[in-house]
């Protein structure tokens, strides 16, 4: 089973609002993508809460979703990682696709293309790559969930990741929603205009 992992639990202090509940196509960010999970085939996906955990889970329909609270999420981004890879981390998990809630363009398409790449070549880790740019998200097999998990909060997942490039599988897409970061306000505006 090839589960999703959403992260959703930092402050966005760079945005001054929760990412998670900003709108994309008449959805918030974090709907948009749990639905785009579910209608790429994904039977399972995570949620990693944090920073204002409470509000989001009011302002959004996660029934379909497991949610986990990373009570450390001050830590960062690894943090977040380890709390959901602790949740999905069963014997019957092959590998993750690995979404960041400030990625919400991505098509289903996409995440189809990068599961289907993986199970073809069990590579440790599947990149989508459009116009020569690495995006996201990205599969990253179970082979590489211990390493993550023993990393210290500040490292960044990079750190294994970039260890395994050799090891590293990318995937040419169609789709410039891979590079769509929203980090600020001038991020969302651009993309929203």
């Amino acid at each position: 089973m090839i589960p999703a992992l959403i992260l959703a639990a930092g402050e966005s202090s760079r945005m001054g609002r929760d990412k998670a509940l900003l709108e994309f196509r008449g959805k918030t960010f974090l709907e948009h993508i749990v639905a785009t999970l579910s209608e790429a085939g994904l039977e399972r996906a995570v949620v990693v809460l944090g920073h204002h955990a409470d509000e989001i889970r009011r302002a959004v329909n996660l029934r379909s979703v497991e949610i986990v609270v990373n009570q450390e999420y001050r830590l960062g981004q690894t943090s977040s990682l380890q709390a959901g890879l602790r949740a999905v981390d069963q014997d019957q998990t092959d590998a993750i696709v690995l979404c960041l809630v400030d990625h919400p363009a991505v098509s289903a398409e996409v995440v189809r293309k990068l599961v289907a790449a993986y199970q073809q070549s069990s590579a440790l880790v599947v990149v989508p790559i459009y116009q020569g740019r690495r995006g996201h998200p990205v599969v990253i097999s179970r082979a590489l969930f211990k390493e993550l998990l023993s990393l210290d909060p500040q490292q960044g997942a990079n750190t294994v990741i970039h260890k395994y490039r050799d090891a590293m599988q990318s995937v040419e897409v169609q789709d410039p929603g891979i590079l769509i970061d929203i980090d600020d306000p001038q991020s969302y505006r651009r993309m929203t205009s």
